[in-house]
């Protein structure tokens, strides 16, 4: 059997899964399962890069215990985070987190140097304030840039400790606001303009490509020898890679965020387009997420964080089930983003504070629900195509009651499924690197034969 491992982290948690065809099947095997986390480093909101990079290790080793030794290895995560490196090929800590508000100030100050109805038009991206566009500049302000000798998005840097070889992989390059839409490369002129040093760019790698071998120092903690692959390092890209799409479906990522968009074989640059805040992310075979972020499972995960993890999502799910309130939230208001206590703010948004907990819960589910049919008006109106059917992937996938409610609210056709599409996505991208003739139509065919992906009624 010929084993491959996708590296898969998220903004709470990661894992390590093995993939192999199987009885013309692609099966998936849970390895490992870590804890990732923000904590705060005086003040700043960061990540533990070295806990992620020794649970990482960790989650390749139990590979060889197994006796399962994967021929190729690929990492994904979120975008928009990274690492700067050294001359020395050292980190230069702290590794910022997106959810850090020191990019709230910095918009305006660049809007002087390049609008933002420019950087739409030459990105396509849209406008977030946490944006490595506005973290670089931050980092430019404080000093700490001018010590850059590389700069590695987050799955870029752990490719590089397991190596020793620095690549910049596009799809997670796209979520910058740095890459240009049209000719897939670095835009140096918007770079040059910020006053950030163009050189600390690579040359931008496309996924299915090779990285490199374990080095010495990786092999001898891991235990075995493995070429480490570019998937589609953005976790939504990995994940759309999976999804069984029709010309006239949307996809919904379904996880810590929820990203809600169609693929298009274009950008779309529209100034309707940057009115309703929609961004162009890069895929693979240089396809375009043209999607919308909204504040999906965080809000879930924070609210069960509030009430010391003693209720099951599920129980959340019950919760919110007996409940008639339906009062709506912004899931993508700043209120959102990293509260100390998320239950409060939800309770202050409404200007309740007698707000009952399942009447707390519903309204996060309805909000999303509408929130959802809301992004899919805006593609129908942009794009001027009529969408038939919504594709939820990922963890939150299993929800069944926002699952009901997306149909409920869209009027459309749901189906569910897969619920591990981003690990399935980045297995996808090693075998398409190991088979040349497997295209990517081919390999959503094998996904539609090897997971139950039901329609929701």
């Amino acid at each position: 059997m010929i084993y491959h491992l996708a590296v898969d982290i998220g903004a709470s948690s990661g894992r390590t899964i093995l993939g192999f065809v199987d009885g013309g099947k692609l099966k998936l095997e849970e390895v490992y399962r870590f804890e990732n986390y923000i904590k705060k480093d005086n003040g700043v909101l960061v990540w533990d890069i070295n806990h992620l990079l020794s649970e990482v290790k960790k989650g390749i080793a139990k590979c060889g215990e197994s006796g399962k030794i994967p021929k190729t290895v690929a990492i994904d995560t979120w975008g928009v985070d990274y690492v700067l490196i050294d001359e020395n090929g050292g980190e230069i800590l702290p590794a910022v987190s997106y959810r850090d508000n020191r990019t709230h100030f910095v918009q305006k100050e660049i809007s002087k140097l390049i609008t933002q109805k420019e950087l739409y038009k030459r990105t396509g991206i849209q406008n977030q304030d946490f944006n490595t566009v506005y973290q670089l500049y931050c980092d430019k302000k404080s000093g700490k840039l001018s010590k850059a000798k590389h700069f590695l998005m987050i799955p870029d840097y752990i490719a590089y400790k397991l190596t020793g070889i620095m690549k910049n992989e596009y799809t997670n390059a796209t979520t910058t606001n740095l890459v240009n839409a049209k000719t897939k490369t670095w835009d140096y002129e918007i770079i040059e303009r910020l006053g950030i040093n163009k050189e600390i760019f690579l040359e931008l790698s496309q996924p299915k490509t090779e990285i490199g071998s374990f080095n010495e120092e990786t092999k001898s903690e891991i235990g075995f020898d493995c070429k480490v692959i570019c998937a589609a390092s953005h976790d939504t890209a990995s994940a759309v890679c999976a999804c069984p799409l029709s010309d006239n479906s949307v996809y919904i990522s379904s996880g810590t965020w929820s990203l809600i968009g169609a693929e298009t074989s274009a950008p779309v640059l529209t100034d309707e387009a940057m009115g309703a805040n929609f961004t162009n992310e890069g895929g693979i075979n240089y396809r375009y997420r043209f999607l919308k972020n909204i504040m999906g499972m965080w809000l879930f995960q924070n609210i069960r964080r509030n009430l010391d993890n003693k209720f099951t999502y599920d129980d959340m799910m019950n919760l919110a089930m007996q409940s008639g309130y339906c009062k709506k939230i912004n899931p993508n208001a700043p209120e959102f983003i990293a509260p100390e206590n998320m239950i409060d703010a939800v309770k202050k948004y409404l200007n309740d504070d007698c707000l009952s907990l399942d009447s707390v819960i519903n309204s996060v589910y309805h909000s999303l629900a509408q929130s959802y049919a809301d992004a899919v008006s805006e593609i129908e109106k942009i794009s001027g195509k009529k969408i038939d059917s919504v594709n939820i992937v990922g963890g939150g996938s299993k929800d069944r009651y926002l699952n009901a409610l997306t149909k409920q609210y869209t009027g459309k056709k749901v189906f569910a499924g897969p619920v591990e599409a981003t690990a399935a996505g980045n297995i996808i991208c090693q075998l398409m690197y190991a088979d040349k003739n497997l295209t990517l139509n081919k390999a959503r065919e094998l996904v539609k034969k090897s997971f139950d992906i039901k329609e929701v009624y």
